[in-house]
């Protein structure tokens, strides 16, 4: 019988499948729409892939059928110059949700807890479960959404591994401190680790007062660090991330990690895109003027928002955001909706000036 064979171990039964937003063709193919579909629910860059990066994969076609150099040594020694760390400080993965897989290999056994937020992003969970780990909830603070830090501190326990922080958070946008990153390290039993997911950080990083991992890397404290190409760099379909961290720390993460798995189109676009200042700045303009323009568009409409310091933004309805994201969905525009966590609101990315306007457009209709 193959239901017999079927049998598995709690860790796999109990993972939750990472739900996407759903892509363009499927939603037409779906509703049966002909006209344009506007995406506003992953977070991707609404200008596209960076130049740079597209341009430095003409040279690398010819060479698609070698495999990709397994230690990213080009975007290595890019990254290490970029960000003033040493090479070994750095990991690379199939985007960084990888590097979090790699953390619960490593780092994670039956018996360890995890401390997170809660809503947040749902793979810091599922790397717990698999390696039969806990996973300690602390919920948002109310109105303004950021991590409780004072709380979370108090939910640290020696049983506690790593502590995953979202900077700039995911689903809602909100930011920590420095003063809260040091609270965070002062509760940290010997061998805890912070982890600050900075999947964002391109869009905030010129804050001074805004908390850099690299900062603690440097200065010894256990801190993890993880970024992405994905948002900023607008190289998501390549699927590149990489962790920071001590190089004792990188070698251990080194160890469960598959070889060859980041793609040879992926290093080289990234490398290229690292440097792409006109693309960066670009992106982070239209991303500083979409959120004003949709801040605009919510007062006029009497709706509520989350302040925000990534590439979305949260917006309350009022309504079911169920029901808002069908009713969206169907005049072609997706975003994402948590029913479960935030009942009410909805997660809408930063698009261009002409796709704010569609989405705020849609949105009174929906309303009405």
């Amino acid at each position: 019988m193959i239901s017999e064979r079927l049998l598995v171990s709690d860790r796999i039964s109990r993972l939750i499948p990472y739900q996407p937003g759903k892509p363009i063709d499927e939603v037409k193919r779906e509703l049966g729409i002909v006209g344009e579909v506007i995406k506003l629910a992953s977070n991707e860059n609404p200008l596209g892939p960076s130049p740079q990066g597209i341009a430095a994969l003409q040279a690398v076609l010819p060479t698609l059928a070698l495999y990709p150099d397994g230690a990213c040594h080009a975007l290595r020694q890019a990254v290490s110059e970029k960000l003033a760390v040493s090479p070994d400080s750095l990991i690379f993965g199939n985007g960084s949700d990888e590097v979090i897989h790699m953390l619960g290999l490593s780092l994670l056994e039956e018996g360890d807890e995890i401390v997170v937020g809660d809503p947040t992003f749902v793979l810091y969970e599922a790397a717990a479960t698999l390696a039969g780990a806990t996973t300690v909830k602390i919920p948002l603070t109310p109105g303004d959404m950021k991590h409780d830090i004072q709380a979370m501190a108090a939910a640290i326990t020696p049983k506690t591994r790593l502590v995953f922080v979202a900077n700039p958070h995911n689903p809602t946008g909100s930011v920590i401190s420095k003063t809260d990153v040091e609270t965070l390290l002062a509760a940290l039993p010997s061998r805890t680790f912070l982890v600050l997911d900075e999947a964002y950080i391109e869009y905030v990083e010129d804050d001074p007062e805004f908390p850099v991992s690299t900062e603690w890397i440097k200065a010894g404290a256990p801190v993890i660090g993880l970024r992405t190409f994905s948002k900023l760099y607008g190289l998501a379909g390549f699927r590149v991330g990489y962790g920071i961290a001590a190089p004792e720390v990188i070698r251990l993460l080194n160890q469960p990690r598959s070889p060859f798995n980041v793609n040879l189109a992926g290093q080289v676009a990234a490398t290229a895109a690292l440097y792409d200042d006109d693309f960066i700045a670009r992106s982070r303009k239209n991303n500083d003027d979409g959120i004003a323009q949709l801040i605009t568009g919510f007062e006029k409409l009497g709706l509520s928002w989350v302040p925000t310091r990534a590439n979305f933004i949260v917006v309350n309805t009022g309504k079911p955001a169920k029901e808002m994201f069908d009713a969206l969905l169907k005049r072609g525009i997706i975003v994402r909706a948590f029913p479960k966590d935030l009942p009410t609101h909805l997660r809408v990315t930063i698009g261009t000036p002409e796709q704010n306007a569609r989405f705020l457009e849609e949105l009174e209709a929906c309303l009405a």
